[in-house]
């Protein structure tokens, strides 16, 4: 393997595994970028306030959304855009409006199932609780209770003998529901009640919640040679960190021949319908207003899109050793192979020819390898947020991303040299 030209080697990996501990939710791992970010520079514009055009780094933070883009001295109203997008979320078990239960002395917390988790993955984990709170004064509050919490308990095998034969089944409704103390009678308010005393709030403050449990185990290298890496939510937060890193690179060149744009959205594992969405206005309305605050104009806007190229990177699958038929023979994507190019000719994936073509000048300006990923004809195939962002708002896209084992697991599993192969990817993408 060709030893990449970019900023970037096995460093970056373990500051994933930083970034990866540090964003527990959506809320989080935006707040975790956008500090990275200030560090390099950058700072955040409110929407509810006029823009200016002034170059650097700006940044608007929108739920569990973030865009942040790059004004060069060298930028003109209708310089294209050169943007990487990724998403914040991933499946998990999410607190109910009501969130106190409990049955036959054990008090439990009322969960709905958020995307399509690997149900089985979630079974006897020690489990913590994150996400945001909101305040009766309208403002939030991150909140993270970051150690043993609850638990889904397996039902043992002496109770189920038919697991051997039939597999194991759960009911998502019945069987998920985790627990977290012991009690005969469930008081309304409880989790609540424990969460303002831990964030040190006052009884009554919290209005509304956006919680959700995760695993507490820290991401860790794995193997003989510690040449993978085992962790939580790389779906897909090893994009978002990879596409802060690349942005963050370039942002001290003054001469890019693109404005370089991060724009990582929430809610793709449930179709991106949502105002932090990438099938939202967010993305269109950001990119709109930079022009515009330059003294562009509609024609300058309409010039920078059709001049515009979009990386949607999010994870992939890596060939399986114990299920290699479920791939399409020809196209076996490994680990540490470097980044894959997703293709699907039914547009469940944007990539065309041309997009190839751009992504692969990218890896090899980087001097990073890529590999190709198509599903077997006989297998649905997957979606992300690139065909969204292509049709919503007409700028040619290519989906990436990196080849991972057990996606949608409270733990996946991915080659210690992706991340950092994929992050000198993107710079060079970048920088044009």
């Amino acid at each position: 393997m060709r030893t990449p030209s970019g900023p970037f080697d096995r460093g970056h990996t373990e500051d994933l595994m930083t970034f990866l501990a540090a964003s527990p939710s959506p809320y989080h791992a935006v707040a975790s970028a956008a500090e990275r970010l200030e560090k390099a520079g950058f700072r955040q514009v409110e929407e509810t306030d006029s823009w200016d055009g002034t170059t650097g780094g700006k940044y608007v933070l929108r739920g569990g959304a973030i865009i942040a883009w790059y004004v060069p001295e060298s930028a003109s109203a209708h310089t294209p855009f050169r943007i990487v997008g990724a998403h914040t979320d991933s499946p998990n078990l999410r607190v109910k409006p009501q969130p106190d239960a409990g049955s036959h002395g054990w008090r439990q917390i009322a969960v709905e199932i958020y995307g399509g988790p690997l149900l089985n993955s979630w079974l006897d984990r020690d489990l913590g609780l994150a996400g945001r709170l909101t305040l009766r004064d309208g403002s939030t509050r991150l909140v993270n209770i970051d150690r043993p919490l609850l638990r889904v308990p397996q039902l043992a095998i002496h109770m189920d003998r038919s697991v051997h034969t039939d597999g194991l089944k759960l009911d998502k409704q019945k069987h998920m529901q985790p627990i977290w103390g012991l009690g005969s009678d469930v008081h309304e308010g409880d989790l609540i009640g424990f969460l303002e005393d831990e964030t040190g709030l006052g009884q009554g403050d919290v209005t509304g919640w956006d919680l959700m449990t995760y695993a507490i185990e820290a991401p860790a290298f794995l193997g003989r040679d510690r040449e993978l890496v085992a962790g939580p939510r790389m779906d897909n937060l090893l994009s978002v960190h990879s596409a802060t890193a690349a942005l963050a690179a370039v942002s001290a060149q003054d001469d890019l021949p693109y404005i370089p744009v991060l724009a990582a959205f929430d809610h793709e594992e449930n179709g991106s319908q949502s105002d932090t969405g990438a099938d939202g206005p967010l993305l269109g309305s950001v990119l709109e207003r930079s022009v515009f605050a330059r003294g562009g104009s509609y024609e300058d806007k309409a010039r920078a899109f059709a001049g515009t190229v979009c990386l949607s990177s999010d994870t992939g699958h890596a060939v399986h050793p114990n299920y290699a038929e479920r791939h399409d023979p020809t196209h076996h994507p490994r680990a540490n192979g470097g980044p894959i190019l997703k293709v699907n000719v039914n547009n469940r994936y944007a990539t065309d020819g041309s997009g190839r073509a751009v992504f692969a000048a990218a890896c090899e300006k980087a001097g990073v390898p890529f590999q190709s990923f198509v599903s077997n004809n006989a297998m649905p195939c997957g979606t992300t947020i690139g065909p969204i962002t292509a049709a919503r708002h007409g700028i040619k896209t290519v989906d990436i991303g990196v080849a991972i084992l057990s996606m949608h697991s409270v733990r996946e599993l991915c080659g210690a040299d992706d991340p950092h192969m994929l992050a000198n990817a993107l710079v060079a993408f970048l920088e044009g």
